[in-house]
């Protein structure tokens, strides 16, 4: 195939008219001419040809058959002989793209359009079009390449994108906000309430309520922290941010757009460390009243002491002595039940080697409710025991029959005057969690007014003989070292519910 653009004198014959039209043109205009034994004519050219590929008219008027052909990019050379083949073949309008590499303007996008007449004598006359898109070109491939920084910014961040038009109700989430959602990593279109479905139920209210303030206009923008539970069952927590970018005359919201962001991890080390600070915390507590006891109690015991020993010394009558002797017995019995009691809690939270180790829970019921029975009987106290046969925990064996026992008792010894009382014993599952709750049908504690300090040191709430302040505190913090939680739900006149929450 012979390619000769200059041979025919049409060119220099062509009226002044329309050269001064088509020098007008910015993009180069030429009319090729195919005979049957495939040789190319060029009938017509405007000067932007020369300016396009940068070639003097010499140059075009030379009989240089290569001269443009040699300004297109090696790489593209085979595709546009191949393109002009396809030009010749087809019936319809044909466009193609290709690049030139050009002395002074170095990398340039061209795209020629093409339209095809059959003439009498089998020629094909073509006119083409040649456009000059190399600003077009290169703002695709910058927008390709923003595109493509901002999806691997993404991916690293681990946020997902989602879009929400509000006229339709419909919201784009990407790959990356259902990847967190651990479905299938593909790009849909759905309504927003896919994903209100997948918010915790604990964190809606707060949830609905930062996006309504943003509606409204009383927030620059939306931010909100909330758990979604994924197609695994487990729950992720995510940075939810978005902007109202489109409004109505009225201001009402029309288009929204914004980021979920897996924040799971940092929010798992936040929980962490306000674990720890509340340990500290309950530690500090636990100090101030051991400084408490060891300056107020042992102390007042100890000069107690010291001062009856003084007035035996000064005392000669017996009786009197004996007297004297009976109230030092006493205070020193006091003075012991108060070391055992300060070494039974340094016991607990100095132990950090404890054993833990599965218990069938049922086996520890039995032997509490035979205990309750022989300390109630006077009380005829009814114990309902709806523990599963087969339930296990991992707890230690000792602290869990002192923590049974201790709920049990106090049961009985706080028991409403009016009525016999009943332990009703219930186990669950919660949120992944082994729970255990004891509730009875005693006095009840005023919450509201002790609750702060139920579980303290020395706390008592109830005028009884046997009242120490001791059993709930120990029992705590027996729980607590099995990294465990005890809370308490009570109505006065009622009774308690105490509810274990076993780390397992």
């Amino acid at each position: 195939m012979k390619l000769d653009f200059y041979k025919s004198e049409n060119q220099k014959k062509t009226n002044s008219f329309y050269q001064k039209i088509f020098s007008e043109i910015p993009d180069a205009l030429l009319i090729l001419t195919i005979d049957s034994f495939n040789n190319y004519t060029l009938q017509l050219l405007n000067k932007s040809v020369s300016e396009m590929f940068e070639i003097t008219n010499e140059d075009l008027l030379s009989n240089n058959e290569l001269a443009i052909y040699e300004r297109v990019f090696k790489e593209d050379r085979d595709f546009v002989l191949q393109s002009l083949i396809n030009i010749r073949n087809k019936e319809e309008r044909s466009e193609f793209e290709f690049r030139v590499s050009l002395p002074k303007k170095g990398l340039c996008w061209l795209k020629v359009s093409s339209k095809k007449e059959s003439l009498p004598d089998s020629r094909l006359t073509f006119y083409l079009r040649i456009s000059d898109i190399t600003t077009i070109k290169t703002h695709e491939l910058n927008h390709v390449i923003s595109e493509e920084r901002f999806r691997f910014a993404l991916e690293a961040s681990n946020s997902g994108i989602w879009d929400w038009d509000l006229r339709t109700n419909q919201v784009f989430y990407s790959s990356q906000s259902l990847k967190i959602l651990e479905l299938e990593s593909q790009d849909v279109f759905d309504n927003p309430e896919r994903w209100d479905k997948m918010v915790h139920t604990d964190d809606l209210e707060k949830y609905y309520f930062d996006i309504n303030e943003h509606f409204d206009n009383k927030t620059p923008f939306y931010e909100n922290f909330h758990r979604v539970l994924t197609s695994k069952g487990s729950y992720k927590w995510i940075l939810d941010r978005g902007k109202v970018i489109e409004r109505d005359s009225n201001g009402k919201s029309l288009r929204m757009t914004g980021t979920h962001t897996d924040i799971s991890f940092q929010k798992e080390k936040e929980l962490e460390l306000i674990q720890k600070m509340n340990l500290y915390s309950e530690q500090n507590n636990h100090l101030l009243n051991f400084s408490h006891i060891v300056s107020h109690n042992l102390s007042n015991q100890a000069g107690n002491i010291k001062l009856l020993l003084d007035v035996v010394d000064l005392e000669e009558n017996y009786e009197e002595n004996k007297k004297t002797l009976h109230f030092l017995r006493t205070f020193s019995n006091d003075l012991n039940d108060t070391i055992a009691h300060l070494s039974e809690i340094v016991s607990i939270q100095d132990n950090i080697n404890i054993l833990i180790e599965p218990l069938k829970l049922n086996l520890y019921m039995k032997k509490n409710i035979d205990a309750i029975n022989i300390y109630g009987f006077e009380k005829k106290a009814t114990i309902i025991n709806n523990v599963p046969e087969d339930t296990i925990i991992n707890f230690n064996s000792a602290y869990l029959e002192s923590v049974l026992l201790n709920f049990s008792t106090n049961a009985i010894k706080y028991a409403h005057p009016n009525r016999f009382p009943i332990i009703e014993f219930n186990f669950l599952v919660e949120n992944n969690k082994k729970i255990l709750t004891i509730k009875d049908n005693g006095l009840g504690i005023d919450l509201e007014k002790n609750g702060h300090s139920l579980f303290g040191l020395y706390k008592t709430f109830h005028k009884h003989d046997d009242a120490q302040g001791i059993g709930l505190y120990i029992t705590k913090n027996q729980i607590e070292t099995m990294n465990g939680q005890v809370t308490v739900k009570s109505k006065v006149g009622e009774g308690t519910t105490f509810k274990i929450i076993f780390s397992d």
